[in-house]
């Protein structure tokens, strides 16, 4: 009897540290998120599956042309993942042209799927000043996402940043392992 007391014992103690330590990598270290539409594409497609960093931006700031997660504010457990275009203290203006201007600046990248078109250039065109703890960021199909050039995403504060898009992992159901609903 008191063998198998011991042999249940030990059982449960590992599987609260299992528990436990899934608990801490969840919360700190990482976890998995599935992308939702089609605003990050060619980069990231509709139901890619992507691991997000949570640790790194703990021992340096995010920087240019990192993919972030955040909260969207309006709806509760809903993320959006951008790309980051302008860093804190940074003006960021959209010319009638689609150019980004990074203080005054004309931004080299070639992220953007497609040249931004007037009607999708938000408040971006007039200058958007970046607080100390302000970022701008842009999806890569610029003309099919909804980011900081409107009123509802805005700039995003760094405490809102859950982490950066660090490894993508192919959906199952492309390998016919998991089928969506």
């Amino acid at each position: 009897m008191n063998k198998v007391i011991k042999e249940v014992l030990s059982t449960v103690l590992y599987l609260l540290g299992v528990v436990c330590l899934t608990y801490l990598v969840i919360t700190f270290v990482g976890q998995r998120t599935e992308v939702s539409g089609e605003s990050m594409e060619p980069t990231l497609a509709d139901r890619d599956n992507l691991i997000v960093d949570k640790i790194t931006y703990r021992f340096r700031a995010p920087q240019r042309f990192d993919i972030i997660v955040f909260p969207f504010q309006y709806k509760e457990h809903t993320f959006y993942i951008k790309r980051i275009i302008g860093l804190p203290g940074e003006t960021v203006q959209i010319g009638e042209d689609g150019t980004i201007y990074i203080n005054g600046e004309v931004l080299e990248e070639s992220y953007g799927k497609e040249i931004i078109k007037p009607e999708y250039i938000g408040i971006a065109r007039n200058p958007v000043q970046l607080g100390e703890d302000e970022y701008f960021v842009l999806g890569d199909n610029r003309n099919n996402s909804s980011d900081s050039r409107t009123e509802a995403v805005g700039k995003i504060h760094r405490k809102d940043i859950i982490g950066r898009a660090w490894l993508r992992i192919w959906p199952l159901s492309k390998f016919g392992i998991l089928k969506h609903q």
